[in-house]
């Protein structure tokens, strides 16, 4: 499993979780959409925010490896903003390779790219 070095762990000032320490000895969890009601907490929709602004920062537009990136915040943003860079796609793989789709996270998350000179 691939660590990202340099990718924040968690959201500041927060339990919200960004990142895992090791592999699970269970299993790897798949990652699939889970689906986003309105009436989201707002401490809920500012981890998502901030995890959208730490991939912009740490990988851009680029492809990149699951690794050790938390999959439960991922489903949550899983096949809108975060979407499959490869195919065929495999959701149990830490190896899989993600990609943000920078256009439906500038929509749903404006707050994540402030200060990127756009």
């Amino acid at each position: 499993m691939l660590k990202h070095r340099g990718f924040p762990g968690r959201l500041a000032g927060t339990d919200f979780q960004f990142t895992i320490r090791r592999p699970n000895p269970k299993g790897v969890t798949p990652l699939k959409p889970r689906e986003r009601f309105a009436d989201r907490r707002p401490a809920d929709r500012r981890a998502d925010a901030g995890f959208i602004a730490a991939l912009w920062e740490h990988f851009g537009d680029e492809p990149f490896e699951r690794g050790n990136l938390d999959a439960g915040r991922l489903n949550w943003l899983f096949g809108r903003e975060v979407v499959a860079a490869e195919d065929p796609f495999d959701p149990e793989s830490y190896d899989a390779l993600l990609k943000l789709d920078v256009s439906v996270a500038r929509a749903s998350y404006p707050d994540a790219f402030r200060g990127d000179g756009s």
